[in-house]
């Protein structure tokens, strides 16, 4: 009774059969669901959109800022110290990207 399960165990594919054997196994693996790939997250993109649109409204105000720094300066009604110190944070502010990947690549991280 052994005997004819051993034989059909031990029995070769043929070319045939092992070709219908990959057609079917390709077949079944193009009709799986394909995995969904990882999106973009909605909040890194309204955030990303929000720090545009701050910086679209910011860079003209921040014009306007230095000019009339100088001229208060020039006037003597504020200390060339202030008018300094405020261009300089204005321009640590636009610049932190920039500052953050020379700080990075100074270090190696």
């Amino acid at each position: 009774m052994l005997q004819p399960f051993t034989r059909i165990v031990t029995r070769r594919l043929s070319a045939t059969g092992l070709a219908v054997l990959l057609g079917i196994t390709a077949i079944l693996s193009l009709a799986m669901p394909q995995p969904a790939v990882a999106q973009a997250s909605p909040f890194l993109t309204g955030a990303t959109a929000l720090e545009s649109n701050i910086l679209a409204w910011l860079t003209p105000i921040a014009v306007i800022l230095v000019m009339v720094l100088g001229g208060m300066a020039m006037a003597n009604r504020i200390s060339w110290g202030w008018c300094f110190g405020a261009i300089l944070g204005i321009a640590i502010a636009f610049g932190a990207p920039q500052i953050v990947t020379w700080v990075r690549g100074m270090f190696g991280v």
